[in-house]
């Protein structure tokens, strides 16, 4: 298993070759064991309200998770608290692990953390559910809950 320091050089290496306007990206598994090693690590689910409700959620200590809407259910519009929202369940030198669907809304969500004095802002790789597969269904190509960490479901 890898150290947490060895996971955010992997991380930081993934945004310098991709370059990235945050400090990394992380797989799911990655992402889960931070979260396991490193007191600082954070998982911030962006997803809505109703995505949580309805798909489910990640299975964690409530110290070690947060949530804030990237985006407004019903409707999709911008979520115009998500910076001050984010401030309540964040400091700027935690590592906060940004946490979508598909990985789409967490790599805007850790753009605008960085832009804004979070240092350690990363993206979680696949995000929740992971991409559609041939048949349009999600959690079977990528992600969170394809790669067997706990979650718990609607």
């Amino acid at each position: 298993m890898k150290t947490p320091g060895e996971i955010l050089a992997a991380a930081h290496d993934r945004a310098r070759d991709a370059n990235l306007p945050y400090a990394g990206a992380v797989t799911p598994e990655e992402a889960y064991a931070l979260l396991q090693a490193d007191p600082a690590a954070r998982l911030i689910d962006v997803r809505t309200v109703a995505e949580r409700d309805w798909v489910g959620k990640v299975a964690l200590p409530e110290a070690k998770q947060g949530a804030v809407q990237w985006a407004l259910y019903p409707g999709g519009a911008p979520n115009p608290q998500f910076l001050e929202e984010l401030e309540q369940q964040a400091g700027k030198d935690d590592v906060l692990l940004f946490l979508c669907r598909s990985g789409v809304r967490s790599r805007h969500a850790a753009k605008l953390a960085t832009e804004n004095g979070y240092r350690n802002a990363y993206d979680i790789l696949e995000g929740f559910e992971g991409d559609k597969d041939a048949e349009g269904h999600r959690k079977t190509v990528g992600g969170w809950c394809k790669a067997g960490l706990p979650w718990i479901g609607a």
